[in-house]
């Protein structure tokens, strides 16, 4: 009868220890199932994080990018623009500009040759069509809203002080306090005489055009 008794005594010890085996298994699982959802989200958050950033990044990157190109397409444009106006046409808007900046040459005005190169039917091979004296400038400008700002200018021909007024507005356009201002009163107003003028040019060279037609004598 005891060694029955105490076989009992000895399942229940058992049973109960398998049941606290098994608890402890159950809250280990848990405490590692959490600990693996912290880790995850942990790991998601800082993904999500990088991803944001590098976004950011990228986008502030492709908007830098986008500013630097339309100020070298508008420095160009305003490079074609001044050396195609007339000197007394930009004399008149330096004249007319307010708080005019102090302008120091640093080099030039300077006249020169360059070889100027074609090509057959516009898209043919490069060949040397002849030297063209052109004439450059380099101006620095201080005071009046910019400080230390350089512009560049080459123009067509002997003309010093076409050369040197275009280097001055070509400085204020790199000038930001400046730069819209240029845009609007010099640039925009020489450009629309510019295409006045080729469009009248045009239509006179059009009205010397002749037409020439070959009459094809019909067979007897």
């Amino acid at each position: 009868m005891e060694d029955i008794d105490s076989a009992s005594g000895f399942s229940a010890d058992r049973s109960s220890a398998d049941r606290g085996s098994a608890d402890k298994s159950s809250a280990d699982k848990s405490s590692a199932d959490e600990l693996s959802v912290n880790e995850r989200s942990a790991n998601e958050s800082t993904v999500n994080e990088r991803s944001v950033n590098e976004r950011s990044a990228n986008e502030s990157s492709v908007g830098d990018r986008t500013i630097v190109d339309r100020i070298v397409v508008d420095r160009r444009r305003a490079a074609r623009v001044l050396s195609g106006a007339a000197p007394a046409e930009l004399a008149e808007l330096w004249a007319a500009w307010d708080e005019q900046p102090e302008v120091t040459y640093l080099r030039g005005p300077e006249a020169g040759l360059v070889m100027v190169q074609g090509r057959v039917g516009g898209t043919g091979d490069r060949f040397n069509l002849g030297e063209a004296t052109v004439t450059r400038a380099t101006v620095m400008l201080h005071g009046a809203g910019v400080d230390e700002v350089s512009g560049t200018s080459y123009v067509l021909g002997s003309h010093p002080e076409h050369a040197g007024l275009a280097a001055v507005f070509d400085a204020l356009l790199a000038a930001p306090a400046q730069r819209d201002r240029v845009l609007a009163g010099v640039i925009e107003p020489l450009e629309r005489r510019q295409t006045e003028r080729d469009a009248a040019a045009q239509a006179d060279a059009r009205s010397t055009v002749v037409d020439f037609f070959t009459v094809a004598r019909e067979h007897e």
